[in-house]
């Protein structure tokens, strides 16, 4: 792999990860419409290294916070809550991955799956636009239990984690700030767990240029995505990511069932 394919690699990633329109749905859909080659294991490995960065980077406080709230062990303190909130909603999201692993395999080998996927993640997004800012700051254990479910059923190629997340906290009337805070904090175990999943597969290292390049990428434009993300959740916009979600999910689907795919 080419340093230059492994930064439009990392860019992709990187903007795709955190905007609500799945990653992993553009990525079937390229491989498999335009014939691009499959990234290896390694590189898949890096960009969670660099998806994963750049959410320590940005939720830094945040991060800092939950872990000194752990070791405190204060029940009553909001931090602490927070923590065990995420640990909770993880639960569902593990047991999805893991009982449905070779369903979620299947589905990313078609195309039209995740088409009709990101269709369906376009209807959710534009769902919240007739949920109004709510005052709701504290996430609650069903709640987290019904984001984490939303999580784990993300890993279908065409569902947006991040649009899956987020508007499940907004449905469940949480706080803008706080669906999009919890969302992306709730990603951190997903992420280290994708990671391990992929690192065991890896067998040789090779040459890391083309690695460390798409890694930066991804971590510099993650970045900015989440910032751009914050500011379009704030203001109650979610709902503008549907009409792209749903317009690339009716080309895909018209596209493979015209070639057959």
């Amino acid at each position: 792999m080419d340093i230059i394919y492994a930064i439009i690699l990392g860019i992709t990633q990187g903007l795709t990860e955190f905007l609500p329109v799945s990653s992993s749905g553009h990525l079937v859909i390229l491989q498999h419409l335009f014939g691009f080659k499959e990234s290896n294991v390694l590189f898949d490995c890096s960009l969670h290294i660099g998806t994963l960065l750049a959410v320590f980077i940005y939720f830094f406080d945040d991060i800092k916070k939950l872990f000194y709230s752990l070791l405190s062990f204060n029940l009553k303190d909001p931090d602490f809550q927070l923590a065990i909130y995420i640990i909770v909603g993880s639960i569902p999201t593990a047991i999805i991955g893991f009982e449905f692993q070779d369903f979620f395999e299947r589905t990313f080998n078609s195309p039209f799956t995740a088409g009709i996927m990101l269709c369906v993640t376009g209807i959710f997004l534009w769902i919240t636009k007739y949920y109004s800012s709510s005052n709701k700051k504290n996430v609650g254990i069903l709640n987290s239990l019904l984001i984490g479910t939303a999580q784990g059923i993300a890993i279908i190629p065409g569902i947006s984690r991040s649009g899956a997340t987020i508007s499940c906290g907004l449905i469940c009337k949480l706080e803008r700030e706080t669906s999009f805070r919890f969302s992306f904090l709730l990603s951190i175990p997903a992420i280290i767990g994708a990671f391990l999943l992929e690192v065991t597969k890896v067998n040789s290292i090779g040459n890391l240029c083309p690695l460390i390049s798409g890694t930066i990428s991804s971590v510099i434009v993650g970045l900015l995505a989440l910032k751009i993300l914050s500011k379009i959740v704030k203001k109650g916009q979610l709902h503008y990511f549907s009409p792209y979600c749903i317009g690339i999910g009716i080309i895909t689907i018209i596209v493979c069932y015209l070639i057959h795919i």
